[in-house]
């Protein structure tokens, strides 16, 4: 049972949290956008883009330390392969005009046509990579 119910209290407190941030202060929940714009600006009005981006990170680290559980999985690549799978993530953030949270998240769910465009693309090639490398 605890196989369903995570993933959707996961699902539903994004939607909440997406939904409240829209809601309360005329937001998009766009990772990239969120940590791109704290990248840029230094204003006092973007302090709620540090807060979020602080929470995200002080929320998996309280996960961590209560269900460490949750933590079991390893990944048996090198710093360099994270590091160059990281540039390429945030190459495509920028070519697609915000990320798989900013517009299968909040664009979908606005109908936004660039959104529901992007994510389609986004499934598209996650089904394709997962096919090719199963023939591997």
């Amino acid at each position: 049972m605890e196989n369903i119910i995570y993933p959707l209290l996961g699902g539903a407190l994004i939607g909440l949290s997406s939904s409240t941030m829209l809601g309360g202060i005329g937001r998009i929940t766009g990772i990239s956008g969120i940590l791109g714009g704290s990248l840029q600006k230094n204003s006092s009005e973007d302090l709620w883009r540090l807060f979020f981006l602080l929470g995200l990170v002080l929320g998996g680290l309280g996960m961590k330390v209560l269900y460490p559980q949750f933590f079991t999985y390893q990944f048996n690549f090198s710093y360099v392969t994270y590091i160059v799978a990281g540039l390429i993530v945030g190459f495509g953030t920028r070519l697609g005009s915000g990320c798989t949270s900013g517009h299968g998240v909040c664009g979908m769910a606005r109908l936004a046509k660039r959104s529901i465009v992007a994510t389609l693309t986004f499934m598209a090639f996650g089904i394709i990579t997962v096919a090719i490398k199963g023939l591997i």
